[in-house]
């Protein structure tokens, strides 16, 4: 029932095969989705191969440098969806940054520049991107991006991180208001804690993920996959009422009190 193959759908924050991006775009991909996909280039281009190498069994028909820090690059890639695809239907924001140094310790001890960063990064990002989209997703589309429940409540380690989670799901609700009208949905998937590049620079993360599986009603932490099928869900007709929501995929642990 889930069919996507008459979409145009571009993913951001693919780092390896453990990111939960990479689960989404397969996803997607089954779903028959046409595939577009951003790097974060780097001056040695090792970034560019290790992404290309990974996601060449999707076959993506857009593979577009795209750093979310530099707002001319930002339109270029919009530009060259808009040249080659003429629309776009699904946007997937999968992006998040803090240093390590601010993601252990005191929250008190977070450094201006820390914090700056995190939040360009991790909140802003989406709206700059949504911006670009929104003209693009002439027949209406669907904006997914990913939060955790750190941004709900203080989770040990999580620290400026959850501020910028906090900050991105009431993102999520403006710009599901103001988009609605032209048809597009803006929602936000609320992960367990998986291991991740980006996740391992939380402190204590091992010891965050055998807590939820120990405590949640699964008894176990999620997969890429699982998040990967509940954006692709998100992403089609069959959620065409469902917007400014944030959906929980942790085996259930947010349910619980403890």
């Amino acid at each position: 029932m889930l069919d996507l193959s008459q979409k145009k759908a571009l993913v951001t924050g693919i780092a390896n095969n453990r990111s939960i991006a990479w689960g989404i775009a397969q996803q997607l991909h089954t779903a028959g989705a046409e595939m577009g996909v951003t790097y974060l280039p780097d001056d040695k281009g090792k970034f560019e191969k290790k992404v290309r190498d990974l996601v060449s069994p999707i076959n993506p028909s857009l593979f577009l440098p795209c750093n979310v820090q530099d707002d001319a690059q930002i339109d270029e890639t919009f530009q060259a969806v808009a040249d080659q695809w003429g629309k776009l239907d699904i946007l997937v924001h999968c992006l998040a940054f803090a240093g390590k140094e601010e993601l252990s310790g005191e929250f008190s001890k977070t450094s201006r520049e820390g914090f700056k960063q995190a939040l360009d990064i991790s909140t802003y990002s989406l709206t700059r991107l949504a911006k670009a989209a929104k003209p693009l997703m002439t027949d209406g589309g669907s904006i997914v991006t990913l939060t955790y429940l750190g941004g709900d409540r203080v989770v040990p380690n999580y620290n400026v991180m959850g501020i910028a989670k906090s900050g991105l799901e009431m993102s999520v609700r403006y710009l599901a208001a103001e988009m609605g009208e032209n048809n597009i949905r803006v929602n936000a998937i609320s992960a367990g804690p998986i291991r991740t590049l980006a996740s391992s620079a939380v402190g204590g993360i091992l010891d965050m993920i055998h807590h939820v599986e120990e405590t949640a009603p699964l008894k176990r932490t999620v997969t890429q996959t699982e998040v990967g099928n509940a954006a692709a869900f998100l992403c089609s007709d069959l959620a065409s009422g469902i917007t400014g929501h944030t959906l929980y995929v942790d085996s259930g642990y947010n349910i619980m009190g403890m």
